[in-house]
Order: structure tokens, then sequence, then C-alpha cells
């Protein structure tokens, strides 16, 4: 009886409140990573969307406006993740507050010593674990993928913390994911630590979360670099949001 009335809802809100045409079409057209998508990918990725749009609060602060094409584009990228595993795994918070620029955070950590530190510093993305997500709309809208690695930290986060371990669909191995991305994480703080050019954005060897949010921009936004860079990180993401972006049919020019 629920799942029948959910089914019921959900094509309430499909028919009540969809998206403008000419809103959709900019919006396909101002993500390249978007074109790759099948024709029933994009009309899945619109169902998603529409109900997201439904579903979320959104909230400008600062004296920023979000209009109607804003909260699209947020929630373009933001489904693109969960494209195959369903609105669902959103399901534990409801808000994003979005910034004009980037904004200033306080977070406290016990070191080994048990000495109490208080740090602040700027910030363009932020995702807690039960909501809300902070964004930056200058970031979001200069296309470095913002949205896709906050999202990944919420995903990361169903299993009670950020620390790159999502939960695992019971096909996948916790212990072969453990190695694959320890070993991934180790390498690219190896490119650091001699000075190297390291392959993908330096920040993703801050700590293990970064390191899967990082590498699931990529994997969304720039697939055949970390297919080529980190090909066993690539297979466990295929298996993890059960997409392999490579294996779609060529973008076009």
């Amino acid at each position: 009886m629920l799942n029948r009335f959910k089914v019921w809802r959900e094509r309430r809100i499909l028919e009540n409140e969809p998206i403008d045409p000419a809103l959709w079409d900019a919006g396909l057209r101002a993500l390249p990573m978007l074109a790759r998508l099948s024709d029933e990918e994009t009309a899945r990725l619109r169902r998603l969307a529409t109900l997201f749009l439904h579903q979320k609060r959104f909230l400008g602060v600062r004296g920023l406006q979000l209009d109607p094409a804003m909260a699209l584009d947020i929630a373009l990228q933001a489904c693109l993740p969960i494209l195959n595993l369903g609105l669902e795994w959103y399901e534990d918070w409801v808000t994003i507050i979005v910034y004009p620029d980037d904004f200033l955070t306080e977070h406290e950590y016990i070191d080994e010593a048990g000495v109490v530190h208080r740090e602040q510093g700027p910030r363009s993305g932020e995702a807690w674990e039960r909501g809300p997500v902070l964004l930056s709309w200058a970031e979001v809208a200069h296309g470095e993928a913002l949205v896709v690695h906050e999202f990944a930290h919420t995903l990361d986060m169903r299993n009670g913390q950020a620390n790159g371990m999502p939960p695992l669909h019971r096909d996948m191995s916790v212990d072969t994911w453990s190695r694959v991305m320890n070993e991934a994480f180790e390498n690219l703080n190896q490119y650091l630590d001699h000075g190297a050019e390291p392959p993908l954005d330096p920040y993703a060897a801050t700590d293990p979360a970064e390191f899967f949010a990082v590498a699931s921009e990529y994997f969304f936004a720039d697939p055949g670099t970390l297919a080529r860079t980190y090909p066993a990180v690539y297979a466990q993401f295929c298996g993890f949001y059960r997409q392999d972006p490579l294996g779609r049919f060529p973008a076009p020019d």
C-alpha cells in the first residue's frame, strides 16, 4: 500500500511540477558531463531532478537570489551520481544552502594528545551528515563539479562518517574497495611527497574522504583521466555508482 501511494505521489509531482523544456535544454547544454547520457538515461535524470527539486529546500543567503535555472543546475549535478541508485540515497537531509561566494566555517577536532583545536577557513562547499549541504554559487557556476564533490560526501556519510567508504552493494567487496582506495591514496601522496605533478587534484590527498569525493568528480566529469591513472578505482566506482561513463556512446564534439 505504501509503495502504491509513493508511486501515485511521484506521478502527481511529475505531472504538476514539470521542468520547463527551454530551461531543461539549457541546463543540459551547460553541463558537458551530461553529454554522454543516452536518451533513456536523460529521461531518468529528468525524472530524478524533478523529484529532487520538489523534495529539497533551496536557500540563497547573503543576498543571493536563487532562480529556477540555478536550482536546476544544482539538481542535475546532484542527481547524476544517483542516476542508477535512486533518490532515497539523499533521504537523510533536506536543505541546500547556497552562498554567493566562498564562506567561512569553523571546525573543532581533538588531536592524538587530547588537545582540542578549532580552525576557521574559507570553503566553497561543505556537506554535513544530516544536512545541510553548503555550496558557493561562484564555484558551482564555474563548472568545477563542486556539486558532485559535496554530494559524494553525503553518500559517503550514509555509513555515519565521511571516511571514503560509502555503503557498498552486496555484490561488492569491502576488502577490495579498501585495498584499491588505500593504494591509490598512498600513490597520490607519493607524488606530492616527491614534488611531482599529481595525476589528480592534490586536494584528493587530504584524507580518504576527500579522495573519494575528488575521484568522484573525475569519474563523472573527466572519466578518462581517472581510468588511465587509477583503473582499479574507476572499476570500483563503476560497481558503486552502477555507471560506466566511458562505456557510453561518444560525446558530441
